[in-house]
């Protein structure tokens, strides 16, 4: 009797290569939420590995019209902080928030890779402090860099290497999720 060898399953990035087109697409809206961005990455598929893939998110981003941009911001939810996090802390990070977004109509974003738990806070607070005296274009193109560095790390753990895919939130580091902190 013969035994038939079972194909090794996927990468996430030959799944993503493979899957049609819109599957594709709202894998790429969990990272950046910009249909333009998400259209353009998919139109250039297959990517023959991850670095190629990032390249091409990363050149796209910086083309993103102001339309997309504002529609990628829209999307765009509140870094959280550590769970551990002083409630004096939340109370001041919330009332820097709401500072920003009545300055410039939108949520502030921030990259936090490679930030440690312990990092997080202080890098957000001195972040929002210094970009609050940005003028609003001056801002817009500091908020559409770090969109483009948030979509390059949630491209790279959501399609990386790993076996299999992971949610875009799905980060060892709480610090680099993007959703409200809790109250």
């Amino acid at each position: 009797m013969q035994t038939r060898a079972t194909p090794a399953p996927a990468a996430p990035l030959e799944r993503f290569n493979a899957a049609p087109a819109e599957e594709a697409a709202g894998t790429l809206l969990a990272c950046l939420h910009s249909r333009a961005w998400a259209d353009r990455l998919v139109a250039h598929r297959p990517y023959p590995d991850l670095p190629a893939l990032l390249a091409a998110a990363d050149e796209a981003a910086y083309d993103l019209s102001s339309d997309d941009l504002s529609e990628a911001l829209a999307a765009e939810t509140l870094p959280a902080l550590p769970e551990d996090t002083y409630a004096a802390a939340h109370t001041a990070l919330s009332a820097a928030h709401a500072a920003y977004e009545s300055r410039f109509g939108h949520v502030f974003v921030i990259s936090l890779d490679g930030l440690s738990p312990e990092e997080t806070l202080n890098h957000v607070l001195a972040a929002i402090r210094s970009r609050l005296a940005n003028d609003p274009d001056e801002e817009r193109l500091v908020a559409s860099e770090e969109l483009r560095r948030l979509a390059g790390g949630r491209v790279r753990r959501l399609l990386g290497a790993r076996g299999t895919a992971r949610p875009a939130t799905d980060d060892p580091h709480p610090a680099n999720h993007t959703k409200p902190p809790p109250p």
